[in-house]
């Protein structure tokens, strides 16, 4: 009888959806290291285009739709070479991310910055993909273990509520920035969040991501223009439009960021200030791919 019943609670545990395989962002990890072979073999143009979903937008400057950009063939060009270092992933998994350093025709180029999201038939495409000029100096070689994000703690249940809840975490980030950056990034982002756009190494400690925002001017208008938020409502990426004067000189770019949301509510895990050089003409409020 003691058998019996151990038996049946070691069934009733398998059973048990606590017991189910873990999200990890390893997929979205695979989808990235996919993308980068491809990136080698196919070259820059055919790989992007494979890869990229019908929605995805580059920064070229301005938010421009990725398929638009890579519809006309090209020559393959020089070997760019991207590996991931850091991922994260909706406990849906249907929404990550993943960033390391990269190289063009050999020599340093910085971080690359990729969202990913999965579609009606499984697989993984980019949603957006660039990153500022970081020093890639000290970092993992390619190949090496990737680090994983921790997942989020709460889920809002569906992405409109979640973004909802995003909207108004932005709203008082943006509120909070045009007078003090730096104490409105502090406040906003999560303990293990990164904060990216100077030249500087990503930061991988709390100093790091105070001298990163040191970097930033002290006031900047920031503008949203879009994002996505996962089935879960436990993750959400947004971009958008940043001003701020430095030198007496007005200067815009644009922001890219991932909430995630923690037992303390949604918080930064990634953030990324991209410079753009000046408007030549209206800037549009976000590319809409074709129905």
């Amino acid at each position: 009888m003691r058998w019996s019943r151990r038996a049946a609670l070691a069934l009733a545990l398998l059973a048990s959806p606590a017991l189910a395989a873990p999200v990890t962002p390893a997929p979205v990890v695979a989808a990235e290291r996919a993308f980068a072979a491809d990136g080698l073999a196919l070259g820059v143009q055919a790989s992007f285009l494979k890869h990229s979903a019908p929605e995805a937008i580059l920064l070229a400057p301005e938010p421009v739709l990725a398929q638009a950009v890579f519809a006309a063939p090209r020559p393959k060009g020089a070997p760019l070479v991207w590996w991931p270092l850091w991922a994260g992933i909706a406990r849906s998994g249907d929404l990550g991310f993943t960033t390391g350093p990269y190289t063009s025709d050999g020599k340093p180029g910085g971080y690359y910055f990729t969202v990913w999201a999965t579609q009606a038939d499984g697989s993984w495409k980019w949603l957006y993909d660039g990153g500022p000029p970081s020093d890639m100096t000290g970092a993992a070689p390619q190949g090496s273990e990737v680090a994983y994000a921790r997942l989020a703690t709460r889920k809002a249940g569906s992405p409109g509520k979640a973004m909802s809840e995003v909207t108004r975490a932005e709203i008082a980030l943006h509120a909070a920035a045009k007078t003090d950056v730096r104490a409105a990034f502090l406040a906003a982002v999560a303990d293990d969040g990164r904060i990216v756009g100077s030249t500087a190494p990503p930061p991988k400690d709390r100093s790091a991501l105070e001298a990163e925002l040191a970097t930033r001017a002290a006031s900047i208008a920031f503008s949203p223009l879009g994002g996505q938020a996962s089935k879960a409502g436990d993750l959400a990426w947004t971009y958008g439009v940043a001003r701020w004067t430095r030198d007496g000189q007005v200067r815009r770019g644009h922001y890219v960021r991932i909430w995630r949301n923690d037992a303390a509510g949604w918080r930064l895990l990634f953030d990324e200030l991209l410079a753009a050089p000046p408007l030549k003409s209206p800037p549009v409020t976000s590319p809409t791919p074709n129905s």
